[in-house]
């Protein structure tokens, strides 16, 4: 085997690890209808990690009575990017790791936070986000587990 080939099947070895590691991350959430889990890493160390939910000091309730998200429910990557911005760390040329592609509004999150690769298990039914991703550039890579 070559070298480019084992650097390869090493990154998707870490890749899958990371991706399994969110998706049990993801069974913080207190959402019924989807649970959603996500990890930021830079330089094999885990800088942040989100799941979705609700505000801090909110309910943990994420649907109303007919079944619908709430409106404030924040997304996984969206937790984990501005747990980063609170932090020491950056999350410059990092990857996040998430179970379900993300949607538009967080891939501009995504672009913004200076994230530059992408990792997710789960297609979501709305590609726009993975679409505005490609176009700014951003590594997406899409992994089932």
């Amino acid at each position: 085997m070559n070298k480019s080939k084992a650097i390869d099947n090493k990154q998707i070895t870490l890749d899958k690890r990371y991706l399994r590691m969110a998706k049990i991350w993801a069974e913080n959430s207190y959402c019924i209808r989807r649970q959603v889990g996500a990890l930021i890493v830079k330089d094999k160390m885990i800088i942040s990690d989100g799941y979705n939910g609700t505000p801090s000091g909110f309910e943990n309730n994420c649907e109303d009575e007919n079944n619908k998200t709430k409106s404030y429910v924040l997304h996984a990557e969206a937790n984990a990017i501005t747990k980063v911005a609170k932090s020491n760390n950056s999350s410059e040329n990092a990857t996040l790791y998430i179970t379900t592609s993300p949607c538009v509004e967080c891939a501009k999150l995504i672009i913004q936070s200076g994230i530059n690769r992408v990792v997710f298990s789960d297609l979501y039914h709305n590609i726009e986000g993975v679409d505005l991703l490609q176009r700014a550039k951003v590594i997406i890579k899409h992994v089932e587990i």
